[in-house]
């Protein structure tokens, strides 16, 4: 069991967000294992029960022997309809609910109540550095992943977990609940998503891999964001309007998932090859996007490209303040790129520049701060990595 960076509040209902397999039941249980009334949507006698009437949840509840300190409902999009009563019974009764989902998209397109103001919003992900402390292996992470359950196989059972991941939930269940149509053109989309991760979205030249017009792979794009298996990184410009017409980048939740969608588990990662430093920079950029949402930083997320084909990794901004990162995977600094990124950083007027990298020696080239990765996310984020 691992310790989670994710502090819900104790005294106010809330949602926990996150894809498939990052712990949420498991951090529940453990969390808040006494008087809780559990009901999980995956399971059948609950799912049929209240689709047929979500009102016996009001039954139900009032039938228990005790008055739960907390009533948890696992997977609340597969009946949102369930909301309105669990509104209700915040209202009138005063109770508390952990309300956990795999997807937002069902709730978002419904119109769903989300109980704005009655339950605080939480997002769950992949195992972090800090959740790992010595457990912690960044080949293994690069090579699997980190979700929970591949600390606890071997490397043929990972393989085989994540491959079934892709093929029972990506594949199948997401069709199984009409979220799209066109089976085919989706399942296609998804290897090439995964080849894609990490580089600007050519949309037309999507379309046109998978025999299907634009708006569809766009939509994809935006079902794979809201069921949390995913996020975009949009172009950054210094004009919100044009920003919105540069394109974003769209990285997968999870390293594993994305070798597993495009098929290449069983394959080496050679240091110094550019799989190596692709999947790195994949790393860094989950690492940060995770711990920013667990420790409430506010920055918003985006990569920089000029029409020259000058670009930098990863712009943060919080507030006024502008960080412009360089993530590079080798073990020693290359002067040529520091000073390459520090000329296309000069447009942004950054705050900070760092070039983080595997070097363990910091140093400071004109206005760019080297740094080892895990000095850098330290500095971020005012943690002390191991």
């Amino acid at each position: 069991m691992f310790h989670r960076c994710i502090k819900p509040s104790k005294s106010q209902s809330f949602f926990i967000f996150g894809a498939r397999g990052t712990g949420k039941s498991t951090f529940i249980l453990k969390q808040w294992d006494q008087n809780q009334f559990n009901i999980n949507l995956l399971e059948d006698k609950w799912e049929s029960r209240y689709s047929r009437n979500p009102d016996l949840l009001i039954s139900d509840i009032q039938a228990l022997k005790k008055r739960p300190e907390w009533i948890v409902i696992d997977e609340v999009q597969k009946n949102p309809k369930l909301l309105d009563i669990v509104h209700h019974l915040i209202e009138s009764k005063n109770l508390k609910f952990i309300l956990t989902g795999s997807s937002a998209r069902k709730l978002k397109r419904g119109n769903a109540n989300l109980l704005a103001g009655r339950a605080f919003y939480y997002q769950m992900y992949p195992l972090t550095t800090v959740e790992l402390k010595q457990e912690f292996d960044l080949d293994f992470i690069l090579q699997w992943g980190s979700l929970p359950k591949v600390f606890s196989l071997n490397d043929e059972d990972r393989a085989e977990f994540l491959r079934s991941y892709c093929q029972t939930y990506l594949k199948e269940e997401i069709l199984q609940e009409q979220i799209v149509r066109n089976g085919k053109a989706f399942r296609n989309f998804l290897e090439i998503a995964a080849q894609m991760n990490g580089e600007p979205i050519n949309f037309s030249k999507i379309s046109r891999d998978i025999d299907t017009d634009t708006k569809t792979v766009q939509s994809f794009f935006q079902i794979l964001e809201d069921t949390l298996v995913g996020f975009f990184l949009p172009a950054f410009h210094r004009s919100i309007r044009k920003s919105v017409k540069l394109q974003p980048k769209f990285y997968l939740f999870d390293l594993g998932i994305k070798r597993a969608m495009e098929g290449t588990l069983l394959s080496d990662i050679p240091i110094k090859s550019s799989t190596y430093g692709k999947a790195f920079e994949h790393f860094i950029i989950a690492e940060t996007f995770r711990l920013n949402s667990y420790l409430r930083k506010d920055f918003h997320f985006y990569h920089y490209q000029t029409t020259a084909g000058g670009e930098i990794d990863l712009i943060l901004i919080q507030a006024q303040k502008v960080i412009a990162v360089e993530i590079k995977s080798s073990s020693h600094i290359d002067l040529v790129e520091i000073k390459k990124l520090a000329k296309v950083a000069q447009a942004l007027t950054p705050n900070k520049i760092f070039y983080v990298s595997q070097d363990p020696t910091p140093t400071q080239i004109d206005s760019v701060c080297c740094i080892h990765w895990k000095d850098f996310l330290n500095q971020l984020f005012k943690i002390q990595q191991n």
